[in-house]
């Protein structure tokens, strides 16, 4: 028995021996295959790392850099995306938040457009969230549209996280104060630098938590700041106010159908009802429509010029060319009339009979209206910032932009290609051109000294690279900064071929 017990005890402690090398061989095993995991997850997401830099977020897919000068928003003409390197998606900037901002912009499309830049850059050297802006539905167009049905909102807040926080509303308790009216709500002070904005303005969000400034239009000065507020702007204006992917579409298929019947300018007619009301500009107006136009100024009690003596404000220039005065001028430009005329602007007041002589010079007279179905364009109808959205993508694209006055979108669009190569804009000098058109029809200049007047006037104004007008405490009268946004521009070290028959 001692000997079966004693020989189960030799075997036992070999079986327990065994017992311990498999344990040990399976510790092993699992330590092996554990590491093995560890390095695969890894690899992995290195990987993904890798795909997240080389792809980025689908949001942001293609967005490039504000001065890169190959913004999406005007890539329209071709067909396929642009070869640009992928950007992923900036990192937020952190910083103590000082309050919000909300801001009512007032305007047409391009009057708001700027506002928002200036709103932005305010925003951001103030350390405050910015609300979405909300756009003016109550001027004369009545537009309804929301800022999300003009442009991109997602791409406006997220390309621009790593400089200011942007929110589509106030949080739920802010928001319910201003719902009742406790808000303070103010116009800030026209023309202003940013050290108002600090002194003034910082203070009162600080005390309130929340300011509302109701008018955004022209609140920052056009010089004198500096140059990082300057590129901020551009930076806004240029890269980050994307339109919606319909107006972007939209606006692709009609430049498509413009090149393919060649060259095209687009004419930027300011001849509409509302301008000249505004104006009180009535040249080649009859007796009725003059009446009706200065009715319609009186209507509008925000528009303070009343009485108006439309002669004089002409011939200072100050009154937008007529179409027949176009006409004119194009001819004298040299301008081919087998070029194609996109009319860039809404219903021209007078019609069809005030259209005839500049139809009949440049018979390729295009719009919107006669380039796309009605079904395309009816989603559009009373929408007139969203109209002139496509206005704008198609007059970036144009070989040549003529505005027949300085508004708004004129000076937006002015600068906006000199941003995209300093691409031709012919920017016309109207108190000299309505004298030369009267001494022309007059008889006092014959068609050839007629002509080499307006081209000889015009060879320096056609968007060549320039610097901005400063007049020191005369704002409104030196050049706008979205005319020309030179801090933002590539230098041009070779002369332009800037001749109007190069097309």
């Amino acid at each position: 028995m001692r000997g079966i017990r004693m020989g189960a005890t030799k075997g036992g402690g070999g079986g327990g021996g065994e017992r311990v090398e498999k344990l040990k061989s399976s510790r092993t095993k699992l330590w092996m295959i554990r590491a093995t995991t560890s390095v695969l997850l890894w690899t992995c997401i290195v990987q993904l790392t890798a795909l997240g830099d080389t792809w980025g977020p689908h949001l942001l897919k293609g967005w490039p850099s504000c001065f890169s000068h190959q913004d999406s928003s005007v890539s329209v003409v071709e067909d396929k995306v642009p070869s640009v390197p992928a950007r992923v998606l900036p990192p937020k900037r952190v910083y103590k938040n000082n309050g919000y901002l909300m801001v009512s912009c007032n305007g047409g499309l391009n009057q708001m457009r700027a506002a928002i830049c200036d709103m932005v850059t305010i925003a951001r050297y103030l350390n405050v969230t910015l609300i979405v802006p909300e756009l003016d539905k109550t001027s004369f167009w009545s537009d309804p549209s929301e800022f999300q049905d003009i442009f991109d909102v997602d791409h406006f807040i997220m390309s621009l996280r790593d400089e200011v926080r942007i929110l589509k509303e106030l949080p739920p308790r802010l928001k319910r104060r201003v719902e009742i009216g406790m808000v303070y709500s103010m116009p800030p002070i026209s023309w202003s630098d940013i050290s108002y904005y600090h002194n003034q303005i910082l203070p009162l969000i600080k005390k309130y938590k929340v300011v509302h400034l109701n008018k955004t239009d022209t609140r920052l000065a056009n010089n004198g700041q500096p140059l990082e507020i300057q590129k901020l702007r551009c930076r806004v204006n240029f890269s980050a106010l994307r339109f919606t992917s319909q107006i972007e579409e939209l606006g692709k298929r009609v430049v498509k159908l413009l090149r393919q019947n060649g060259p095209f300018i687009v004419l930027h007619l300011r001849y509409e009802m509302d301008m000249l009301a505004f104006s009180g500009c009535t040249q080649g107006c009859n007796s009725e429509e003059v009446e009706e136009l200065t009715r319609m100024r009186y209507a509008y009690p925000w528009w303070k010029e009343k009485i108006i003596n439309s002669d004089l404000k002409r011939k200072d220039g100050f009154c937008p060319l007529t179409p027949e005065e176009t006409a004119l001028i194009l001819r004298a430009l040299d301008i081919d009339n087998s070029y194609q005329i996109y009319i860039a602007a809404g219903e021209i007041y007078g019609g069809q009979r005030r259209m005839a002589t500049l139809a009949a010079a440049y018979p390729k007279l295009v719009r919107k209206e006669t380039l796309l179905e009605p079904s395309d364009l009816g989603f559009f109808q009373n929408h007139s910032s969203q109209m002139a959205a496509l206005d704008y993508l198609v007059s970036l694209e144009s070989d040549i932009f003529i505005p027949t006055y300085d508004g708004n979108m004129a000076k937006v669009v002015e600068g906006h290609r000199r941003f995209l190569g300093f691409k031709q804009t012919i920017l016309l000098e109207r108190r000299l051109l309505v004298d030369l058109i009267d001494q022309y029809n007059s008889g006092t200049l014959s068609w050839y000294e007629f002509s080499d007047a307006v081209n000889e006037s015009h060879e320096s104004r056609k968007g060549q690279p320039t610097q901005r007008l400063v007049i020191p405490d005369r704002p409104k009268e030196e050049d706008y900064f979205y005319a020309n946004p030179e801090e933002c521009l590539q230098p041009s070290y070779s002369r332009l071929d800037l001749s109007v028959g190069g097309l």
